[in-house]
């Protein structure tokens, strides 16, 4: 068990099956459709990733050209797996002392996903203000999260213990504006083959049209983008 990460993250790395991603052409098409081109990001901009993960999304930015970027977790065991080309990317380090840490200078797109399901609302809050007072002018969040107020979406929200949170899209548009945001643009992840995409969104307008109050969002995970409110 990893003694700096008690509890049920003691065992993610055997019980998520930690191993090095492979960023080949269709994840990098997904994150160009996902995360890059919604986010506006070019290769000038600095990039702070909270909660890295194994460090598909790093190995991704530098293949897209970005110098400046810094990719944090709390599980030492990630050093292991994270891809060659940003391991010198990567830094074992709490989340609050990394924010407040005032020589990392400001960054132009910080990014969490998969990450804020894992606080408490009020925990949830106080990250996205920090975050807000550490990004550069015109700086914008990028956030992935399971998509609670879906059916599609319980089973990412609660196949992990070591979630607490749960977020519909009107419950980000609340946190937005509490932690100090405009209010962001939220889509939804679009997954699976061209076939299934298109029998999904016939079945959903289906059931929109049958159901007395459908989801605002179908699909199983939602982005959200964030800018401070000007």
């Amino acid at each position: 068990m990893n003694q700096s990460a008690p509890g049920f993250y003691g065992t993610y790395a055997s019980h998520k099956g930690y191993a090095t991603p492979n960023v080949g052409p269709k994840q990098i098409i997904r994150f160009d459709a996902e995360i890059w081109g919604p986010a506006a990001c070019g290769s000038e901009h600095s990039f702070l990733e909270i909660g890295c993960g194994t460090g598909a999304f790093l190995a991704y930015l530098r293949g897209k050209g970005v110098s400046r970027l810094l990719g944090i977790d709390h599980d030492p065991a990630l050093a292991a797996v994270i891809p060659e080309a940003a391991r010198g990317d990567f830094a074992c380090r709490d989340v609050w002392s990394v924010l407040a840490d005032q020589s990392l200078g400001p960054f132009d797109r910080v990014v969490l996903l998969d990450v804020l399901e894992h606080f408490e609302a009020e925990a949830a809050l106080r990250l996205l203000q920090a975050v807000g007072g550490r990004l550069a002018p015109g700086g914008r969040v990028v956030i992935k999260v399971p998509n609670a107020g879906c059916p599609w979406g319980l089973p990412y929200q609660y196949g992990d213990l070591t979630h607490r949170t749960a977020f519909a899209p009107i419950a980000l548009r609340q946190l937005a504006d509490a932690a100090g945001f405009a209010p962001p643009l939220i889509y939804g992840q679009r997954q699976g083959s061209r076939r299934r995409m298109i029998t999904d969104a016939v079945l959903h307008r289906v059931l929109s049209w049958a159901l007395l109050n459908p989801p605002e969002v179908w699909s199983a995970n939602l982005y959200a983008i964030l800018q401070v409110k000007p």
